[in-house]
């Protein structure tokens, strides 16, 4: 593979992590839940129980649209709101078991699409792969 100018790469793997990432995404339509929505909840599932504003910077959206989202989400019992422990004044959003079981079918969904792409891969393309999603997670950090 030729040398390639850094921004040529940055634009070809924004395209393709985007491309990825709606066809995967497919599979979220079985939930009948909201991109937005699964999105919050995602990060309540993965990362643990959050107050409200770091959720909303998490998202990278309004503490309204947040509040708003989580309500939904409420609603739908798949989130609870929590007394914060450290500060009694605050809350935190945490994941119910409903939540976290819808998150993690959902998963297994997108995985198993995921999976049957990648199978069609030729040994040497899925090492590749696997070797393009270490240096992906390292520039992510």
């Amino acid at each position: 593979m030729a040398r390639r100018d850094p921004l040529e790469v940055a634009n070809a793997l924004h395209r393709a992590a985007i491309r990825l990432l709606r066809t995967v995404r497919v599979a979220d339509n079985e939930t009948g839940v909201s991109a937005p929505k699964l999105s919050a909840l995602s990060v309540l599932t993965f990362g643990g129980p959050q107050s409200l504003t770091s959720l909303a910077r998490a998202e990278q959206v309004t503490l309204a649209t947040m509040s708003k989202l989580v309500s939904d989400l409420e609603a739908e019992g798949l989130v609870a709101k929590r007394v914060d422990r450290e500060d009694k004044r605050g809350l935190r959003i945490e994941v119910t078991a409903k939540g976290r079981a819808l998150m993690e079918e959902g998963r297994k969904r997108r995985l198993a699409r995921l999976n049957k792409l990648i199978a069609k891969l030729s040994r040497e393309e899925r090492a590749q792969l696997a070797d393009a999603a270490e240096i992906m997670m390292r520039i992510a950090e």
